[in-house]
C-alpha cells in the first residue's frame, strides 16, 4: 500500500479512504468468507472492519505491514462475530452437513475447497484457518479463542479429517 495514501488515511481524507477500500475490500472479503458463511454476517464484519482501520490507523506503526495488519483486525472481527454467536465451542461429535457427492468437473478447485470449508461445523472452520491457513500456533489459536491449547489441537485434527472425507467424496 502506498504510504502517501496511508498518510492521508490518517488525515481521515476520504477520497483516499476509499481508495483503499477499493484496493482492499476484495482481499479481506476472502478472508472474511473463510470464518463466515452468511453474507450479511460476512459484509457487517467487512464494514466493522474497516471503520476499525480508518479509526485506528494512526496507531500503525510501520507503513509497509498495512496489509497485514489489515487482516489481522479482519481475523479478529469474525472471530469476534462467531464469540457473539455462541459458534466458536461445539462438541466435536455435532454432526455436519454432509458435502453433496459431485465430480472433479462439475466444480472448481478454488471455489471447492471455500465450499468444503463451509461443511466444517464453525469453530473446527475457525481453528482451521487460524492454524493452516493464518499460520497462528496452537498457543495463541487457544489465548485468542479462550480455549485449552489441546482442544484447539482436537478440533483441528476433527477438521482436517472431515475435509479428507469431504474430498474423497467430491473425488478432488
Amino acid at each position: 500500500m502506498e504510504r502517501q495514501l496511508l498518510s492521508e488515511c490518517q488525515r481521515n481524507d476520504r477520497n483516499a479512504q476509499r481508495k483503499v477500500y477499493e484496493k482492499m475490500a476484495g482481499r479481506l472479503y476472502a478472508v472474511c468468507r473463510r470464518y463466515l458463511k452468511n453474507d450479511e454476517d460476512i459484509e457487517e464484519v467487512l464494514a466493522d472492519t474497516f471503520y476499525k482501520i480508518f479509526t485506528k490507523i494512526s496507531m500503525l506503526q510501520n507503513p509497509d505491514t498495512f496489509e497485514a495488519w489489515a487482516r489481522k483486525i479482519a481475523v479478529n472481527e469474525c472471530l469476534q462475530k462467531l464469540r457473539a454467536s455462541k459458534a466458536l465451542f461445539i462438541s466435536l461429535e455435532e454432526n455436519y452437513t454432509d458435502a453433496p457427492a459431485g465430480t472433479a468437473e462439475s466444480i472448481s478447485f478454488e471455489k471447492d475447497i471455500l465450499d468444503l470449508l463451509n461443511f466444517l461445523p464453525e469453530g473446527c472452520r475457525a481453528i482451521f484457518n487460524l492454524f493452516a491457513i493464518e499460520g497462528y500456533p496452537h498457543k495463541e489459536i487457544a489465548a485468542m479463542l479462550s480455549i485449552s491449547e489441546g482442544t484447539s489441537k482436537s478440533q483441528l485434527n476433527f477438521a482436517r479429517k472431515k475435509l479428507q472425507e469431504l474430498l474423497v467424496n467430491q473425488n478432488i
